[in-house]
């Protein structure tokens, strides 16, 4: 009888649990895989660049998959430094184009080859996730988040719409700092969706935009991907950098997914590189050269997440001082949801008619749902917004 090599059998057996067990090693791109290798005495006539005797470095094209430093020091920051799955090499992280290119590259991946195609979002969500997830031909289903009777989180209704997904179903959440409502579940019950999710065969997609700026702590704002990486099942991570160091005009950001096996971890991103290549070949050097600098010089780091905290304190701050102001003038209604809520966006509650009235009488701006972005909310303007939200809710009682 002839048996399996044990590392054969291990991979094997291992790789049967994962949704990308079916997933084969791509080939290279051939061009791209010449960029691999780098020696002095290297003679390249493949690339279409043109001859300079003093051609800068920092002006080449990255391989596909991006700067190979900025995706390790990516996936440690989300993951955490000495992160289980990044030791055994499960973890494959590619350099994107910002948050919504890394959402997009993701979905076009599952799209290929998850078989399910279906995808559920969080009702509200961010405005441009249907459009990024159907873009790459999921369908898309909501599943209950936000009580409008509570400004707070609809976690039984939650629970009972995740419960009734269909096994193989991939589900869209946001690590912290929920866009546009501003509600989190805690962190028990960050637990029972992870037990609930991994009992139904679910794959979690999580959007994190705002690590660091929710509580002022970068791990604390990671955590809800943390506790899922830490049951050995698989996830997709998109990072983006425009909020968290501000570097919106850069475009910079990252796609990690989380694999059974170091096997399918290689075998998936072959595919990866498969679906970047016809988006935008590879990406831009500037960005991720910036983040790469913070995030491995220990002053540099420091200062940004001092940095980091002081706006997460900034946030909070101006919460507590719009909800006093609205309490100090009487304001009907109950305001507590504003310093409930957390992050960079509130749910003020408004209607549509409301907020038509701020808008022509006192020329404030805000999306017709009723959130605010309490970052742009300075100290100095918080008195002009409640005394205008007093006086649009007194006249509509």
């Amino acid at each position: 009888m002839e048996y399996l090599k044990p590392r054969e059998a291990t991979r094997n057996d291992a790789d049967g649990d994962s949704l990308f067990h079916n997933v084969p090693r791509a080939p290279d791109i051939p061009v791209y895989a010449l960029l691999t290798t780098r020696t002095p005495a290297r003679i390249s006539y493949t690339w279409g660049l043109v001859f300079i005797e003093q051609r800068f470095a920092d002006k080449d094209y990255l391989p596909i998959t991006g700067m190979a430093e900025f995706n390790k020091l990516s996936a440690e920051l989300i993951f955490g430094f000495g992160s289980p799955a990044i030791k055994e090499n499960r973890v494959t992280t590619v350099q994107c184009v910002s948050g919504c290119g890394s959402l997009r590259v993701g979905a076009e991946l599952l799209a290929k080859h998850d078989g399910h195609h279906v995808v559920y979002l969080p009702e509200p969500t961010y405005g441009n996730h249907p459009n990024l997830l159907s873009a790459a031909g999921l369908s898309l289903k909501t599943y209950r988040y936000y009580d409008p009777k509570t400004h707070g989180l609809d976690f039984q209704g939650l629970l009972e719409d995740l419960g009734t997904a269909s096994t193989g179903a991939i589900v869209l959440f946001q690590a912290s700092g929920h866009n546009p409502t501003g509600v989190d579940p805690t962190r028990q019950q960050w637990e029972q969706i992870r037990q609930l999710v991994r009992l139904r065969g679910l794959l979690p997609f999580f959007d994190c935009a705002y690590q660091g700026l929710v509580s002022g702590s970068l791990d604390a704002d990671a955590q809800s991907i943390r506790m899922f990486v830490c049951d050995s099942g698989e996830c997709l991570v998109a990072q983006s950098y425009s909020k968290t160091m501000g570097l919106y005009g850069e475009r910079i950001g990252s796609l990690s997914i989380v694999c059974k096996t170091a096997d399918v971890a290689r075998r998936v991103e072959s595919h990866l590189k498969l679906v970047i290549r016809p988006f935008y070949s590879n990406p831009p050097i500037h960005g991720a050269a910036i983040v790469t600098a913070i995030l491995k010089d220990r002053d540099l780091y420091n200062e940004w997440t001092t940095e980091l905290k002081a706006m997460s304190d900034r946030l909070a701050k101006v919460r507590q001082q719009l909800y006093s102001a609205l309490c100090s003038r009487g304001t009907p209604g109950d305001w507590s949801h504003i310093i409930r809520q957390v992050g960079m966006y509130t749910f003020t509650g408004l209607t549509e008619e409301q907020i038509d009235f701020l808008t022509k009488e006192y020329h404030i701006y805000m999306s017709s749902d009723g959130r605010i972005n309490i970052g742009g909310l300075s100290s100095k303007a918080v008195p002009y917004l409640a005394d205008a939200i007093h006086n649009v809710v007194t006249r509509t009682i």
